[in-house]
């Protein structure tokens, strides 16, 4: 199979960057695209031309490394799977195939199609954690959870930092990652001692990111290769009110005690 590829080359951040052409043939239809983009590489470095900037790590849909914008769609054409699991047997032979990185503002490009995602590890750092002491490893069933709960915080776990629905997004937003993080800990009892705290100081940090606001496009579903629902949206937005009007009086009760 033969296919050519308008790939985005830009040095760093600050370079204005522009599409390069290039031609592979003989792809297995059996290759990854990361797998044939190894094949460009090699093709590459074997004329002595600098080969292009991408990131992986597992290749399993695991990690959420592997961030291209394929034909205009973040982790390409197939629904709930990132870029490591499209076969070069889902495009047309002959076709021509454009990559980009992810695009947004708090996601500046590193090099080539590498962005830098730090944000989401801020908004992590913010409040995406349990201060609780658990000992040692607990008996699973020594805090009882209802099925519905632990089925829906699961659903928010699985999401895997990628920022696909950032740059689905036509407002760069951040909001299902930040939701989805707030939720899978403030769904469960371990969660609940900084439920209102978390969810301030990570939607706070989101905005110091400065990424966009949402406007329920959807997009960011739609493109989420975990299939995370926007109901978490929703749930962290009642969160965030509740949290800004209960904890000004929390922290006036606890003054009074003192």
């Amino acid at each position: 199979m033969k296919y050519t590829l308008r790939v985005w080359r830009q040095k760093n951040a600050a370079d204005p960057g522009g599409f390069v052409r290039y031609e592979v043939d003989g792809i297995s239809p059996d290759l990854s695209f990361l797998e044939m983009l190894d094949v460009l590489n090699e093709q590459l470095t074997v004329r002595g031309e600098e080969p292009v900037v991408f990131d992986s790590d597992c290749r399993e849909g695991v990690c959420g490394m592997c961030s291209l914008v394929i034909n205009g769609r973040p982790h390409g054409p197939l629904a709930a799977s990132t870029t490591c699991q499209v076969y070069m047997r889902h495009f047309p032979d002959g076709s021509e195939i454009t990559i980009e990185p992810w695009r947004a503002a708090a996601f500046p490009v590193v090099r080539d199609l590498v962005v830098d995602r730090t944000a989401f590890d801020r908004i992590m750092q913010a409040g995406g954690y349990i201060t609780v002491h658990s000992g040692p490893k607990p008996d699973p069933n020594a805090i009882p959870i209802e099925e519905e709960i632990a089925e829906e915080a699961l659903d928010a776990a699985t999401c895997i930092g990628c920022g696909a629905c950032v740059a689905a997004c036509p407002n760069g937003a951040a909001m299902l990652y930040t939701a989805a993080k707030v939720s899978h800990l403030g769904l469960l009892p371990q969660g609940q001692p900084e439920r209102w705290t978390r969810v301030i100081r990570m939607v706070d940090q989101m905005e110091k990111e400065q990424f966009g606001g949402c406007r329920n496009y959807g997009e960011c579903e739609a493109a989420c290769p975990k299939e995370i629902s926007i109901k978490f949206i929703a749930k962290m937005n009642r969160d965030y009110l509740r949290a800004v009007l209960k904890e000004p009086r929390q922290r006036r009760g606890r003054m009074a005690a003192q």
